[in-house]
């Protein structure tokens, strides 16, 4: 699952999903058409591994090309495979807090074992590690699938989850930049707005992103910091600007999924004000193929810096190293003994 050469022509500057377990003689059509940068795999496109690779393999087919395939795939309430077919996992906060003085090493183990399931079904990418820095108000969405309450601490395991994840095959996207963890609203259902000073945001919030920096993808918040501007981070050329220059980060920066409550107008024109901002794709998930295809059609094609920056994303794929996924099982549940089970 590795890139061969580049398009004269970007692709599009989208990230789409498909509606079931295999794609529909529509869907194969449009994403032929619009051929979006990547596709994104949910709960109800998982059934069977044989099904999962073959919807995979469907996905390439319909771009023809090495398209990524990513999924959220955390572990606790934020995961797509689920048991019995594959592996249950305890969430981030819980592991983290079993595993003690050794959490930096655990998710290391988990997200490496976790790579290794998703590499084997075709997919390439897994939206984590998710940095937002913790916080008394942090809306329960949110509370235990974060990392700790120390910027520094944070960034540690960010990098354990990152570096398991690229071990395995597997491409890391970095959430939700340029932090979330003060959010004290859903923002699958409403707009949070944070109101802390910039200095606490650089010093605290932005502080993980800032360390991770040099990761291929990240993802971006819906939310509010009303100190520097009142647009959603996604759709705000301030905050955007802001991710590249303070943060420094130079990766493919996707939009969080814009069917999210968090985000007022149509579809389409989230789409333009995503891209304006200077996002570089847009994830639309949970949509009308009519709806999807409007995404598209507002989209277009990547920026020229934006296909850049897709490239390299692409680029920064490997072959997994070769590891002994028993052992390593054996050894993270030796990191939680007595504590239950992963």
């Amino acid at each position: 699952m590795h890139p061969g050469c580049y398009p004269v022509r970007a692709w599009g500057a989208t990230i789409l999903d498909a509606t079931g377990y295999r794609l529909s003689p529509e869907e194969k059509s449009f994403f032929a058409q619009v051929d979006p940068f990547g596709f994104i795999l949910f709960a109800r496109n998982i059934d069977t591994p044989d099904q999962v690779r073959a919807l995979c393999d469907e996905m390439r087919s319909a771009v023809a090309r090495d398209v990524p395939i990513t999924i959220d795939q955390e572990g606790g309430r934020v995961q797509r495979l689920r048991s019995p077919t594959w592996r249950e996992w305890l969430p981030p906060q819980t592991l983290i807090e079993r595993a003690g003085g050794q959490a930096a090493e655990a998710l290391y183990l988990q997200y490496r074992i976790i790579a290794s399931e998703l590499y084997a079904l075709g997919i390439d990418s897994n939206c984590a590690p998710l940095v937002d820095v913790a916080v008394p108000a942090t809306h329960a969405f949110l509370r235990d699938r974060c990392y700790g309450t120390e910027p520094g601490i944070v960034a540690l395991i960010g990098r354990a989850v990152a570096d398991g994840l690229l071990d395995g095959g597997v491409l890391p996207v970095l959430k939700h930049i340029p932090g979330h963890g003060r959010a004290q609203a859903d923002s699958h259902l409403d707009l949070p707005v944070v109101s802390a000073s910039q200095t606490e945001l650089i010093d605290c919030d932005f502080a993980p992103f800032k360390a991770l920096n040099d990761l291929p993808m990240g993802m971006t918040a819906h939310l509010v910091y009303d100190a520097i501007d009142p647009r959603p981070a996604t759709t705000s050329p301030v905050m955007m600007q802001l991710i590249r220059d303070e943060i420094g980060f130079d990766g493919l920066i996707m939009t969080d999924d814009i069917t999210m409550k968090a985000l007022t107008g149509t579809l389409p024109e989230i789409t333009r004000a995503s891209l304006a901002a200077g996002c570089d794709v847009v994830l639309c998930c949970n949509a009308s193929l009519e709806d999807r295809r409007a995404v598209a059609d507002a989209a277009g094609h990547m920026t020229q810096r934006g296909q850049r920056r897709a490239e390299a994303a692409l680029k920064a794929r490997k072959s997994p190293d070769e590891v002994d996924i028993p052992a390593l099982e054996a050894t993270l549940a030796a990191m939680i003994a007595g504590q239950g089970h992963v």
